[in-house]
C-alpha cells in the first residue's frame, strides 16, 4: 500500500478505495452538510436513514418504519445480498446514508453499496498486519462505522483511526492512538460528537490500560484522552479522578515491575445526551482479572474497589472532563464488563418522568440510572446470578456472596454468569411503544480455577489469573451433557417493573443482536443461522430466513424512495465461537461461516445459492507417546496461549482451523516453524518465540495429539454403539 507521508497523523494521499460507480442516487434525505448532529438526535433524528451505530445518539436501535410490519412481515423476502471477502465473525451494524449502505468488515475492511440494488460502489482494506490477530482477544472482528460531515470513520485491528471520503472511499487521513508495541486493538464503531470522533480500545486480557480520546474530525489531531485506570503515579499534578481513583487501588502492584496495564478499556458502549451534553462510556474488567495477583489486600486477597473498572462513567465530550460514575461490579474479578450496550430513554417511574441511562451488562443485572447524576434507580437480575444476592438500594452496590469471590478463596468454583456474560457486546433494543428493552442474554456459568503461581505476559496469551486448561472436561460425552446447560434467550424487559414480559428461548448463546421497529417488529438472528422477526408485543415468531450462517450482528432498517429495506451482516465467528468448541457453541453441529450482508424487502424473491457442505478434515492423529507429565504440561500452556482461538480442549469450532485435525501434528519440526517461528503469520497465527520455549510448543503438540487420540477413539466407540 503506497503512502504519502507528511506528518502525524498521517496524511494519505493514495487512492486506497476502489471506485466501482459514482452515479448519483434518489434519496429521502440529502443534506449539503453532509451528517450533522440533528440528524442523530432524538425526535429529530433523520429516520429514513440509519447513519450511527444504535441509529441515534440514545443508542435505541429503535426505527420509526413501519412499511414492514405485524400484518404483512411474512410477505419480507430477499432484495439482494453481497458476499464478503473475510471468512471470519461478522458483527458489525451498517449504515445507509443517501441511498447507499457502508458496512465494516472483519479485518476492518469496509464496503459500500448501492442501497436499492445491491451494486457495489467502492471498498477500502487498511492491511492489517495478519500477525496482529494474536492480540485481538475475541476474532479479528469490527463492530461498525460513524459518519460525519462527508466522512466516515473507522478504528482499524491495529489501533487506527481512519477518516474516508464516503463517496470515494478514499482515506482523508489516518492516525494510529495506541502504541502499537502494546497489546492494543480496536473492535468497536466509533462515535462522533460535534465534529469530535471518540473511539476506545480493547486489549485488557493481555495487560493494557485503558481509555477512551477523541480526535478533530477534519484533521484527526487528538483533542483530549481520558484513562480509566490509574498507573500508580498519581500526585498532585493528575486529574482529581485519577487520584481518587488511586485510593481503591494497591498502587504498590501498579508501579512494580510485574504491573501490566491494570485493563480497564472502553471497547464497545457509548452513548451521547445533548440536552445534557454528557458521553456516556462503558469500562471493562480488570487485568488480570483475579484481583488478588491485580490488587492484593494484606491477607492475600483482593482489595478495593478498582475505580473506574466495570464502570459507567460520564464526560464531557468537548474536554474529557469526569462527571459521574456508577460501578456494576467494585472489585470485578470475573471478567465483568459494563462495556456491553447503553441506551437512554425518558420514562415514568415512581409517578415521574426521569432521564434515564440502562444496561445490562456481563454480571447478569438490569440497571436504571439516572443518567444526569449516575443515582442508582433500581437492578435486578435477567439471567441466573450467584455471585451476589442483589443490590443493595440505598447504595446501589452489590451484596456480594462470599462464598463466590474466587480470588479470596483461593478455591475453583462455578459462578453464573460465567466471564461471557448473561449479555455480551451484542446490541439490545428498545421500544418506546412498549417500553421494552430487548436483550439477547447468554444462560452459561463458568469454573473458575484460581492460578496459585502466576507470571504475565505482555506479549502473548491472556492474562487472566486463572487456569483455562480446566474450564471444560476433555471427555466427549460429558461435553455433549453440558451442551443443553449452555443457552441463550431473546428477553423482553420491562425496566419500570424490573421484570421479564416475555422471552424466547434458542438452542445456544451469543445470538444476534436486536432491531426494533414501529411495525410493532423485534427482528433477531440467532446461532444457528436463521433471522426471525417477532411480535414486539408478546414475541410470537412471525417470519425466519435461513441465513445459512451464525448471525451474530445486529440489523438495521432504512428506506430509500418509499421503500423499506432491512439489512442484517451474517458470518459465524467472534469470540464465543473461537473459545467453545463445535457441539457447545454451535447447537446445529459445527457452523461454517458464509459472511454475507442480506437485505430484505416486501415482495422480494431472490434465493441464496445453495449452501456449501462443511467439510472436516478427519481425526488422525498419529499416536501419543509423551509421558503424563509432559501432556499435563501442555495442558496448562495450551489453556493460557491456544484456547482463546482454537477452543478448549483443543476442540475447536470450524472457523479457524481445529489443531487435532492438523496435518502438522505428526511433524514437529513443520509445528514447531507455525507456533514457535511464526512461518503463517500472515494468516493470523503470529509465532511464540518470545513466549514460549520449543520445550512448551512440543508440549503443547503433546497435549493435541493426546486430545486427538482420545476424541477419535471415543467417535468410534459411538459409531459402534449407533451399530448396535
Amino acid at each position: 500500500m503506497n503512502k504519502t507521508v507528511w506528518a502525524v497523523p498521517l496524511l494519505v494521499l493514495g487512492a486506497l478505495g476502489v471506485v466501482a460507480c459514482n452515479e448519483a442516487f434518489d434519496a429521502d434525505f440529502y443534506s449539503e452538510d453532509g451528517i450533522t448532529a440533528a440528524m442523530l438526535t432524538g425526535a429529530d433524528a433523520d429516520s429514513a436513514n440509519w447513519i450511527t451505530y444504535g441509529r441515534t445518539y440514545s443508542e435505541q436501535r429503535f426505527s420509526p418504519l413501519d412499511q414492514i410490519n405485524t400484518e404483512n412481515v411474512g410477505e419480507l423476502g430477499l432484495a439482494w445480498f453481497a458476499d464478503m471477502d473475510t471468512a471470519r465473525g461478522q458483527e458489525a451494524t451498517p449504515l445507509a446514508i443517501d441511498g447507499k449502505i457502508y458496512v465494516s468488515t472483519a479485518w476492518s475492511k469496509v464496503k459500500a453499496y448501492d442501497g436499492k440494488t445491491g451494486a457495489p460502489l467502492w471498498d477500502y482494506d487498511p492491511e492489517v498486519p495478519g500477525e496482529y490477530a494474536v492480540k485481538a482477544c475475541c476474532g479479528v472482528v469490527n463492530r461498525g462505522l460513524a459518519a460525519w460531515g462527508d466522512s466516515l470513520f473507522l478504528g482499524t485491528l491495529d489501533g487506527r483511526l481512519v477518516s474516508l471520503d464516503r463517496n470515494t472511499g478514499k482515506v482523508n487521513w489516518e492516525v494510529f492512538t495506541v502504541n502499537q508495541d502494546e497489546s492494543y486493538t480496536i473492535t468497536g464503531a466509533p462515535r462522533v460528537i460535534d465534529g469530535k470522533v471518540i473511539i476506545g480500545n480493547g486489549g485488557a486480557e493481555l495487560g493494557v490500560r485503558g481509555y477512551v480520546g477523541a480526535y478533530d474530525a477534519e484533521t484527526g489531531k487528538q483533542i483530549w484522552r481520558f484513562y480509566t485506570v490509574p498507573d500508580g503515579n498519581e500526585g498532585g499534578e493528575s486529574p482529581q479522578y485519577l487520584q481518587d481513583a488511586a485510593e481503591t487501588w494497591n498502587t504498590e502492584v501498579l508501579r512494580s515491575s510485574d504491573a501490566i496495564g491494570a485493563g480497564g478499556t472502553a471497547w464497545d458502549a457509548m452513548a451521547y445526551d445533548p440536552d445534557l451534553d454528557l458521553l456516556y462510556i462503558g469500562v471493562g474488567n480488570g487485568s488480570p482479572w483475579n484481583q488478588a495477583i491485580r490488587s492484593p489486600g494484606k491477607d492475600g486477597a483482593g482489595e478495593g474497589d478498582n475505580l473506574y473498572l466495570s464502570s459507567i462513567v460520564a464526560l464531557r465530550p468537548d474536554t474529557g472532563e469526569y462527571v459521574w460514575h456508577y460501578q456494576t461490579t467494585p472489585g470485578e474479578t470475573w471478567d465483568y464488563t459494563a462495556t456491553q450496550h447503553i441506551m437512554l430513554a425518558d420514562m415514568e417511574i415512581g409517578g415521574e418522568m426521569r432521564e434515564v441511562l440502562m444496561q445490562a451488562p456481563k454480571n447478569g443485572f438490569f440497571y436504571v440510572i439516572d443518567r444526569a447524576t449516575g443515582e442508582f434507580l433500581s437492578g435486578e437480575p435477567y439471567v441466573n446470578v450467584t455471585w451476589a444476592s442483589g443490590i443493595d438500594p440505598e447504595t446501589g452496590r452489590p451484596i456480594q456472596v462470599p462464598e463466590m469471590r474466587v480470588d479470596r478463596t483461593g478455591l475453583p468454583t462455578l459462578v453464573n454468569p460465567g466471564s461471557g456474560g448473561g449479555h455480551n457486546w451484542h446490541p439490545m433494543a428498545y421500544h418506546p411503544d412498549h417500553n421494552l428493552v430487548y436483550i439477547p442474554t447468554v444462560e452459561a456459568g463458568q469454573m473458575y480455577v484460581p492460578v496459585k503461581e502466576w507470571d504475565p505476559d505482555r506479549k502473548r496469551g491472556w492474562n487472566h489469573g486463572f487456569d483455562y486448561s480446566d474450564g471444560v472436561p476433555s471427555d466427549r460425552e460429558i461435553r455433549k451433557q453440558l451442551t443443553p446447560e449452555v443457552g441463550g434467550k431473546l428477553l423482553a424487559w420491562d425496566p419500570v417493573a424490573q421484570e421479564a414480559r416475555w422471552s424466547v428461548d434458542h438452542p445456544g448463546g451469543a445470538n444476534g443482536g436486536v432491531l426494533a421497529t414501529a411495525g410493532n417488529l423485534v427482528f433477531q438472528g440467532t446461532n444457528t443461522g436463521e433471522f426471525r422477526a417477532y411480535n414486539a408485543a408478546d414475541g410470537e415468531q412471525l417470519w425466519s430466513f435461513d441465513g445459512q450462517t451464525g448471525i451474530q450482528a445486529a440489523p438495521m432498517t432504512y428506506s430509500i424512495e418509499g421503500v423499506q429495506y432491512v439489512a442484517v451482516l451474517v458470518g459465524w465467528g467472534g469470540g464465543f465461537a473461537l473459545v467453545n468448541d463445535g457441539e457447545m457453541a454451535e447447537p446445529g453441529g459445527p457452523m461454517a461461516n458464509i459472511s454475507r450482508l442480506l437485505v430484505f424487502k416486501l415482495g422480494g424473491e431472490l434465493s441464496l445459492p445453495e449452501k456449501p457442505e462443511l467439510v472436516r478434515l478427519p481425526l488422525d492423529p498419529p499416536p501419543s507417546r509423551a509421558d503424563a507429565a509432559t501432556i499435563a504440561a501442555g495442558k496448562a500452556i495450551y489453556g493460557r496461549y491456544c484456547s482463546t482461538c482454537h477452543g478448549f480442549e483443543a476442540v475447536g469450532s470450524s472457523v479457524l482451523p481445529d489443531l487435532r485435525r492438523s496435518g502438522t501434528l505428526a511433524d514437529a519440526r513443520s509445528w514447531a516453524a507455525i507456533v514457535h517461528d511464526g512461518a503463517l503469520k500472515d494468516n493470523g497465527m503470529a509465532g511464540f518465540a518470545g513466549s514460549l520455549t520449543t520445550d512448551e510448543i512440543q508440549a503443547i503438540r503433546a497435549f493435541v495429539i493426546h486430545r486427538a487420540n482420545a476424541d477419535k477413539a471415543a467417535e468410534a466407540a459411538a459409531r459402534q454403539v449407533g451399530r448396535r
